[in-house]
């Protein structure tokens, strides 16, 4: 949004020093006063534009939580500020690099990031489709990460969650999808879960080590939510920002 937003700035700019140029061909008062109009609106725009785009490029992005993955944390809905600079402002055209972070990401933090492919369909990677997701990290790199019957163990310690909501009461089992820890671990890695039926790793999963420079990403309504058990651990590079304030509806306002 923010490119498309800093592409129409750009635009306008140039129609703006266009006007600036082709003033003088508007000699008479009526034409001159529309003259005006038009390019105040022009340029106007143009600065409104690029402001915004770097605005929303570096600092704040507006977001609309598009589903129930996060509830009752969030609602579908609910319409988000997101902190961009916190863990670091994007480096344009560098692949997800950052630079001045004021705090690296941390288990408990509720993150908005750019929806890795293999949490896309083959449709959705063929036609192009970018999206962004916002989920809870419950592990960082280098984490071991388990779950035993919907309860989640972090280097094997229980992880008190209570702002986890489960609809759904029935337990599945654990299944053997590998003969060994290694080729779990590798077929998480590369997104392969992704297409196993779902009961074979809600709700006992793992274990897994998440890797360097990666993060685990769980939705709070964790029976239905599709998040890293399923596609895999999440690149930093993927990072967009923390989620700040819900800002609409009214009655839900609230600080992150």
């Amino acid at each position: 949004m923010e490119i498309k937003l800093f592409i129409a700035g750009c635009i306008l700019f140039v129609v703006a020093m266009f006007m600036q140029v082709i003033k003088v061909f508007f000699t008479t008062p009526v034409s001159q006063s529309v003259f005006r109009t038009v390019y105040s609106w022009v340029d106007t725009l143009w600065t409104a534009l690029i402001i915004a785009a770097i605005l929303m490029f570096f600092f704040i992005q507006a977001f609309k939580i598009p589903s129930g993955s996060m509830r009752n944390t969030f609602l579908e809905g609910d319409h988000l500020f997101v902190n961009k600079f916190i863990y670091g402002f994007h480096v344009p055209l560098s692949d997800g690099k950052r630079i001045l972070a004021l705090r690296k990401v941390s288990a408990g933090d509720i993150v908005v990031f750019k929806c890795p492919p293999e949490a896309l369909t083959v449709a959705e990677r063929e036609a192009g489709v970018k999206k962004d997701y916002i989920k809870r990290c419950v592990a960082v790199g280098g984490d071991k990460v388990e779950i035993k019957d919907k309860k989640l163990y972090v280097n094997g310690i229980l992880r008190s969650e209570s702002y986890v909501k489960f609809e759904d009461q029935s337990v599945f089992q654990s299944f053997s999808l590998f003969p060994t820890e290694a080729e779990y671990q590798k077929s998480w890695e590369t997104g392969k879960l992704a297409s196993v039926p779902t009961n074979f790793v809600r709700d006992n999963f793992g274990p897994v080590v998440v890797p360097a420079g990666h993060y685990m990403m769980l939705g709070d309504n964790r029976d239905y939510s599709f998040d890293s058990r399923f596609w895999g651990p999440l690149p930093d590079k993927y990072i967009k920002g923390k989620a700040l304030i819900i800002y609409w509806p009214v009655k839900r306002i609230r600080i992150i």
